[in-house]
């Protein structure tokens, strides 16, 4: 099945209690998906078209007040009309599963395939000092798995989770092992797992109030040291990569998503020249993993990142590196997707020249 398609799946069979969301390609077939499998007559999950994106990110802001396991999908400028909502719902510590299948830009830009939207995502594309944990899956099964691994994070930290892939991985179709079937939380289950959620006053406690509205500067600043310590035993515990032949390389690639699975081949065909290249894929673009880089940066000549974008992760291996080597950057834009040949051509003028 497609990407888009299994993330659909994997929802209903993990026990999602809503998904809110709006049409955009190249991300549909989620919506499309969970309105043809009618899972309110099976699970009871909630799947609502919105009247926009910016009514879908409240309505998540909302369930998830609850305590609910609620989600929703968009595509670059859809996201791009979420970034209110993903401040509140960061500022309120509240658990949800957002995904952005990327498309070219800026602008309504074209259906094809980018991740031109990095920036945005792993920088804080809203307003305030928050960040969001973000996957980058590399392929359908991943699609799949990291809705699970997704909510487990939300829930585990309380904080909004972002998995970010793009129209490649979300349109193309692959073998995928689905999840089990989970039913989903009895409210009971909720009020113990989420002992603030508005799901309405008990007896032995007071009102439950969210709120992301601080008038007094010094309790704001309170606000914001919880939440930095927070972001801080997150990079220190979740940070997620794969490291690809990189037990003897002169050059490394380090690349997410589709770009991964396109410099996996173009460092087979570099080899095939005697070219010795390994691959960082950063499986959670944030927190980033910048040590694993930073140490691979002293056994290597060179550090090309791949990405289909002007340059955006390029600015975070070179933070992670420090100086220690050449970092340059291959890219193509507005949806066009790069060869592995020219993965390899960038290598050589860039790097080894």
């Amino acid at each position: 099945m497609k990407g888009n398609e299994a993330v659909a799946h994997a929802a209903i069979r993990l026990g999602v209690d809503g998904y809110f969301g709006y049409p955009i390609t190249p991300q549909s077939e989620i919506l499309e998906t969970l309105m043809a499998e009618a899972p309110w007559k099976t699970t009871g999950m909630v799947v609502l078209q919105a009247e926009s994106e910016t009514a879908s990110i409240n309505m998540v802001y909302g369930g998830a007040g609850c305590g609910k396991a609620v989600m929703t999908s968009s595509s670059s400028p859809g996201l791009s009309l979420m970034q209110e909502g993903l401040s509140y719902l960061a500022a309120g510590s509240l658990p949800c599963l957002v995904i952005n299948v990327m498309r070219g830009g800026p602008g309504l830009g074209t259906i094809q395939p980018s991740q031109s939207d990095y920036f945005q995502t792993v920088k804080g594309g809203g307003h305030g000092d928050y960040k969001m944990v973000t996957l980058a899956p590399a392929s359908v099964q991943e699609m799949s798995d990291f809705v699970g691994l997704g909510f487990e994070l939300a829930f585990k930290h309380s904080t909004p989770v972002m998995i970010l892939t793009d129209g490649v991985i979300g349109q193309m179709m692959e073998k995928v092992k689905l999840p089990e079937f989970r039913r989903r939380r009895t409210e009971e289950e909720i009020r113990k797992q989420c002992p603030w959620a508005t799901l309405g006053k008990t007896p032995d406690r007071k009102p439950n109030i969210i709120t992301t509205l601080e008038l007094d500067a010094h309790a704001m600043e309170r606000i914001n040291i919880n939440l930095q310590e927070k972001y801080r035993k997150i990079e220190e515990s979740e940070i997620r990569y794969q490291e690809i032949d990189c037990d003897d390389m002169d050059y490394l690639i380090v690349a997410f998503g589709s770009a991964a699975r396109i410099s996996q081949k173009a460092a087979e065909l570099a080899k095939a020249e005697g070219i010795k290249v390994g691959i960082i894929r950063p499986i959670t673009l944030w927190p980033y993993p910048s040590d694993i880089i930073n140490q691979y940066a002293s056994k290597v000549k060179g550090i090309l990142t791949v990405e289909f974008n002007a340059g955006q992760m390029v600015e975070d291996v070179r933070l992670a590196v420090n100086g220690k080597v050449p970092v340059e950057h291959f890219g193509r834009l507005g949806g066009i997707i790069p060869t592995p040949f020219e993965v390899v051509s960038a290598l050589k003028q860039k790097l080894i020249k």
